[in-house]
């Protein structure tokens, strides 16, 4: 099964080289990768999906915490979250074609972010099913090229990650205060 990770972690060189190499070492697969900065100054949010076993994501989660640069982690797996991915999918486009291909892109809710002579590219945002799905009803007109961002997640509702237990050591002196309660 599918399990993600929501990872917060100090924003300093060779974090994401540490938590990967884990993955890494235990032989665990990362389906999908996505790191970048949060709100808070000096920390960044791993979303990381792998494919485990329950007893797969208890090893994972100790041994992230094992991690010096890791201040908290969170399996969004079974809890009510949002899921998204973004894809940019460069399909071959003709002046016959154009229109359809615009009009497939407004059943999937995507848009058009470039157009060319021959080509359109498309943004897309969704579960992976709908990207998916997407790809292969696009495949006939010819994908030229496609790239897409990896999974991101986030709780849902008012429900958010309390910070107040994580070392302030990653924040400047300055900053330490606005998040203290």
């Amino acid at each position: 099964m599918l399990h993600t990770f929501i990872v917060y972690v100090e924003n300093k060189p060779g974090v994401l080289s540490r938590v990967v190499s884990l993955f890494r070492r235990r032989a665990f697969n990362i389906e999908s990768l996505t790191v970048g900065h949060t709100d808070k100054p000096g920390v960044s949010r791993m979303t990381i999906a792998v494919d485990t076993d329950e007893g797969g994501v208890a090893r994972l989660e100790a041994h992230l915490y094992k991690l010096v640069n890791v201040l908290h982690v969170q399996n969004v797996t079974h809890i009510p979250a949002v899921f998204r991915d973004l894809a940019l999918i460069k399909v071959t486009a003709n002046h016959e074609t154009r229109t359809g291909l615009m009009q497939i892109a407004t059943t999937f809710r995507a848009r058009v972010v470039d157009v060319g002579t021959e080509s359109l590219t498309i943004e897309v945002t969704g579960t992976d099913d709908k990207i998916d799905s997407m790809v292969e009803v696009l495949r006939p007109y010819g994908v030229l090229e496609l790239v897409r961002t990896g999974r991101v997640a986030m709780s849902r509702g008012s429900h958010t990650e309390n910070f107040d237990g994580l070392a302030l050591s990653v924040f400047d002196d300055d900053s330490a205060d606005m998040y203290q309660a």
